[in-house]
């Protein structure tokens, strides 16, 4: 267990002005750990288009590859919505480490199964077991709130984004690359049987080989940052969770404790009920939280769409291996402005400042759609469309940094420090279903955009509608997460 460095309840004006350490013996295998969900996703990213060309589910049909692509993304994230809450509820309970633990296996049985899937049906088994009982990036998300103060938040989640730098670099490269080897590496491929049966086994056992070492790494190294914990047997034995509310959990005798804790009694607060923590609080930052995951998985689904889309039906007709090295090009940028700059921008302008800027960069980043394919129509793929590629990727650096400065919001909110996971799963769970409609909606109506005689541009209005409530309700964020830890 880690030693919490501070105490939520000490009032804004007495909390200590130096930045505490970052307690690295344990935050290197965080950062280790949070790869493996991002990494899985950006692999099949690439080559998701291609595979529903193949598998023949459009019958041909160019214009319903969007919507089946949508279909796929929103099958993870529909399971992800029903689980969610349950698996930070429980992480309260049993620990962080057991979740985790059953997350990283689900992860890995999912993506063997994908790449051995021909049928459309099997993809959404698939995924659907993935994200039902995928609860990592949440639960990491509240081990890291679990582990750090105000002081040395921002930087962890700064650093937090180095893994997710890793992934979007690394997972398109091996899903772009690696895809088809048999058609594209012949000489060293081209006798295996089982790749030209099934072209996208490889690009998803690479990511299953990870996801296996990081559960190996968890299970032998993770420390457990949840001090009140019980078995999951008593716990089923206790009937329900809200039976579980009126026991108080003592922590065990070898697991440090801060002073600060102990004098508040903070150690003995229990996690509480689900109505109890849909607080007007609770409810703000989860609306931020879900408008702004439904702009980035609405944009996220449309944009490698748009990339294989034809240009005569209003995308830039790019090859897998093209997209994926955009993508990781995207990704890398994202990963290194955020490690240099993204504390520093928290410290100066305010976590409200720098997600009411993130979500309004939205709606330069739509405009750019249109743009770049009336160059394109005009002039082929030369050096305008690619400037303005590069604008609209640089653009989507500023939206990215939302989701860093959401954690504080949710931390400072959550009614007591027992109700963290739980708190953070109630984010996590709207924001999962932001991430349902996200992908399948925009994903289709790019397709439906795209038929004969309808609108080109319903796509764009539909972005900047998301754009724009996203920008509203993050308004109502303080500018400070601190102020709502006062005591009222």
């Amino acid at each position: 267990m880690i030693a919490r460095q501070d105490d939520e309840e000490t009032p804004l004006l007495q909390r200590p002005t130096t930045r505490t350490p970052l307690p690295w013996d344990q935050f290197w295998i965080i950062l280790f750990l949070q790869v493996s969900d991002p990494l899985s996703r950006q692999t099949l990213a690439p080559f998701v288009p291609q595979l529903v060309r193949d598998i023949g589910v459009t019958h041909g049909d160019e214009s319903q590859v969007g919507h089946y692509v949508g279909i796929l993304e929103s099958t993870y994230y529909a399971a992800h919505v029903l689980t969610i809450f349950h698996w930070s509820q429980l992480s309260d309970h049993i620990g962080r480490k057991p979740v985790i633990l059953v997350s990283l296996l689900a992860i890995s049985v999912s993506m063997l199964s994908f790449g051995l899937s021909k049928t459309f049906v099997v993809l959404m088994v698939s995924r659907a077991v993935c994200g039902a009982f995928d609860g990592s990036n949440g639960v990491i998300i509240n081990i890291v709130m679990d582990i750090t103060d105000v002081t040395n938040m921002p930087k962890a989640f700064a650093y937090v984004q180095i893994p997710w730098m890793i992934a979007k670099i690394v997972g398109p490269l091996i899903g772009g690359s690696l895809s088809r080897p048999a058609d594209r590496f012949p000489d060293i491929f081209g006798r295996s049987e089982l790749l030209k049966t099934y072209p996208y086994l490889l690009p998803c056992s690479i990511s299953t080989i990870f996801v296996s070492i990081a559960w190996l790494v968890a299970y032998f190294c993770l420390k457990e940052s949840v001090s009140t914990r019980i078995s999951l047997w008593e716990l089923i034995k206790g009937g329900s969770f809200p039976q579980s509310y009126q026991k108080p959990h003592q922590p065990s005798s070898d697991v440090p404790v801060n002073p600060r804790e102990a004098n508040t009694g903070r150690v003995q607060s229990k996690p509480l009920p689900l109505r109890a923590l849909l607080t007007p609080k609770v409810l703000t930052v989860t609306a931020s939280y879900a408008t702004a995951a439904l702009f980035h998985m609405a944009f996220t689904s449309v944009l490698p769409v748009f990339y294989a889309t034809s240009i005569e039906l209003g995308g830039l007709s790019l090859d897998p291996p093209r997209i994926g090295v955009i993508l990781a090009a995207q990704g890398a940028a994202h990963g290194i402005f955020q490690l240099l700059f993204y504390a520093r921008l928290h410290d100066h302008f305010g976590a409200r400042a720098v997600q009411i800027a993130g979500v309004s960069s939205g709606i330069p980043i739509v405009i750019l759609f249109p743009v770049i394919n009336a160059l394109a129509r005009s002039h082929g793929i030369g050096l305008a469309v690619w400037l303005c590629v590069a604008i609209q990727l640089s653009l989507t650096i500023s939206l990215i940094m939302c989701f860093p400065t959401l954690p504080s919001f949710v931390k400072a909110a959550a009614p007591n420090r027992a109700s963290l996971g739980a708190t953070n799963g109630i984010a996590q769970m709207f924001a999962a279903v932001a991430r349902v409609i996200g992908p399948a909606s925009a994903a289709s109506v790019f397709s439906y955009s795209m038929q004969e005689g309808h609108d080109a541009w319903l796509v764009y209005y539909f972005l900047t509608a998301i754009a724009c409530l996203a920008v509203g309700i993050s308004l109502l964020l303080p500018r400070d997460p601190r102020v709502w830890e006062d005591p009222q």
